[in-house]
């Protein structure tokens, strides 16, 4: 399942974005009671990857909230979180924090010219 999180932490939405995202579905209910039950429904005692991008959340109380309602999932169950700063990697209480680091700037010509030219190859100017 992918749900893109972005900067408005709000758990029901989250948690009916993660149920479309298993289903294929919006959820039925409008109530936060309903979509809870339909998430553990969808997740519930299954082996589940959820990758949470681009969360912006630096409340810890309300990531617990998330947390909770995930935890009805099989032994094994992975989420992968995404997001821009080390201090809304360390509130989610990770395992294993990884960062990424930004190209070089021969990294990044050499992207570019693989992805602007011809068969990567910058156009020879001709005075």
């Amino acid at each position: 399942m992918w749900v893109c999180v972005s900067d408005v932490f709000d758990l029901k939405q989250i948690a009916e974005n993660i149920v479309e995202s298993a289903t294929g579905r919006k959820p039925e209910s409008l109530r936060m009671e309903g979509v809870q039950n339909e998430l553990r429904r969808e997740i519930g005692g299954k082996k589940y990857l959820l990758v949470l991008d681009d969360v912006w959340n630096e409340d810890r109380e309300q990531w617990i909230g998330l947390r909770d309602l995930l935890m009805s999932g099989a032994q094994g169950s992975k989420i992968l979180i995404t997001n821009r700063t080390e201090f809304v990697a360390t509130i989610t209480g990770t395992n294993w924090l990884y960062t990424l680091k930004g190209l070089s700037d021969q990294e990044s010509w050499s992207l570019f010219k693989q992805m602007a030219f011809k068969e990567g190859k910058e156009p020879k100017i001709h005075v």
